[in-house]
């Protein structure tokens, strides 16, 4: 599994212009099968996405097509974890 950490690197009147974009974008890989689950950072600095464990590198050109990745808007940080244990009711993330 991933978890892809967005952290904003300018004012949020300019994110704000890429977000329709961005939401078009998050709903994409909802709809093939990729993402777990996403949003904002609170204080809104950013945003979070979970990914399903596949390769690295197709989560790294998942993350080049998003739309605040290819306007400069955002820091991406990539992590790759295995989750070994969950709270009940949690357990399918054992094997995502």
């Amino acid at each position: 599994m991933f978890i892809v950490s967005l952290t904003y690197k300018v004012d949020l009147a300019e994110v704000d212009k890429h977000l329709d974009a961005h939401i078009e974008y998050i709903k994409k890989y909802y709809e093939n099968g990729y993402f777990i689950a996403s949003g904002r950072k609170k204080p809104r600095s950013g945003g979070v996405i979970l990914i399903k464990s596949v390769e690295r590198e197709i989560v790294d050109a998942i993350v080049k097509e998003d739309p605040f990745y290819q306007a400069d808007v955002a820091n991406f940080e990539v992590i790759e974890f295995e989750p070994s244990m969950t709270a009940k009711g949690f357990e399918a993330l054992l094997s995502l």
